[in-house]
């Protein structure tokens, strides 16, 4: 593996599982960590395969492996989950919520869970909550490496960047469209109505797609102003357009992010900072002695796992309310501790029996010969 990204990915799960027990706010960015991360790793990967294989093998070879890698896990979830709703349903406990859970459940099964996120009929609910960004991640396998198969080499670069500029754009467009209530499937909550949608996303995988063949110059010098700008962006635009610098946690980016045009700028912004964090640590080593730590390192190796399993698994720990009185000081630490042991003992059991068999008939079927490390 190449040194520092399994820690990256660790480090990217726990900002999501921190913002998910109600920690740090802006734990809700980890999500972008991860998309910036897929467009810097699928998009190497691509390249690659387009150098060696044909057209029909390339894409094969591509999706065979992506199939082996993210559905067996994901559908194991879902119809473990349709399981257990079942049965909470039949002793009567919570029924309302399993019911909308099976009310849910079907735009996940097709992948389409983004876009029931993004409508006028969507509510929160723990057991799917955090299957819109694994929808954007599939959608965006389904057309990206089309579009790398049939970009030549020297087009690479500008198609990387009209796909970052485009993004913000898209935006724009996607909240006039919003406004305009011309789509009566689509919530009137703007900011939340285009925080799931796909294109909303595109610059993330294009600033990874980008640094992955192209160099950024001085990234410690960037990645030194961009931790000191994107605080002060959010803060000093939080407080114009709200008198008010928020929750700290926030660091100015509220989920969903809305004031002051940060929906606009802000993802584009947030994106860019996590693109040349993954620069430093590829290309500069930087960071990578603290991210090789083993156990964030072992995070990173079992996140899907982790990020597949822990929100449901938030929802059932903080059941602990109902068996035993205590107050929120008290119970909101002990059930993130236990929804953490429960997430890090089941994904790495899931890893172990499920993942890793499945993702070792890759190269029995699908055979590819890799950069050492790399996970495909």
């Amino acid at each position: 593996m190449i040194p520092g990204l399994d820690g990256l990915r660790g480090l990217a799960f726990l900002l999501v599982f921190l913002c998910h027990t109600d920690y740090f706010y802006f734990g809700w960015t980890g999500v972008l960590l991860f998309f910036v991360l897929s467009g810097y790793l699928i998009t190497d990967i691509l390249l690659k395969m387009k150098a060696k294989w044909n057209g029909r093998q390339f894409f094969i070879k591509f999706y065979g492996r992506r199939f082996l890698r993210i559905f067996p896990l994901y559908y194991v979830y879902l119809v473990a989950m349709l399981g257990i709703a079942a049965l909470l349903f039949s002793i009567g406990y919570r029924q309302n919520y399993m019911n909308e859970f099976f009310r849910q459940s079907p735009y996940a099964f097709v992948y389409l869970y983004n876009f029931f996120y993004a409508s006028a009929s969507f509510t929160y609910h723990r057991f799917l909550d955090h299957f819109w960004s694994l929808s954007v991640e599939e959608q965006f396998y389904i057309f990206w490496p089309l579009l790398i198969f049939l970009a030549p080499e020297k087009w690479l670069k500008k198609l990387f960047l009209g796909v970052i500029i485009l993004a913000p754009l898209l935006r724009i467009a996607t909240v006039l469209v919003l406004r305009a209530e011309i789509f009566p499937f689509f919530t009137s909550n703007i900011p939340l109505g285009l925080y799931p949608l796909p294109w909303t996303h595109m610059d993330a995988f294009a600033m990874g797609a980008y640094i992955s063949r192209f160099e950024l110059p001085r990234p410690k010098l960037q990645l030194a102003l961009l931790l000191g700008l994107v605080p002060l962006a959010g803060f000093a635009s939080q407080y114009l357009a709200t008198g008010s610098f928020g929750a700290l946690t926030n660091l100015g980016y509220e989920y969903p992010i809305a004031n002051s045009f940060k929906h606009i700028w802000g993802y584009s912004l947030l994106n860019y900072l996590f693109a040349v964090l993954i620069y430093c640590v590829v290309k500069e080593q930087l960071f990578v002695r603290w991210l090789e730590w083993p156990p964030l390192a072992y995070l990173g190796r079992i996140s899907y796992g982790m990020y597949v399993y822990h929100f449901s698994l938030t929802w059932f720990a903080g059941r602990i309310r109902d068996l035993v009185p205590m107050t929120e000081e008290l119970a909101k630490p002990l059930s993130a501790l236990i929804a953490f042991l429960l997430t890090l003992l089941i994904a790495s059991a899931s890893y172990r029996f499920i993942e890793k068999p499945i993702l070792d008939l890759k190269d029995r079927y699908f055979p590819l010969k890799a950069q050492p490390g790399t996970v495909i």
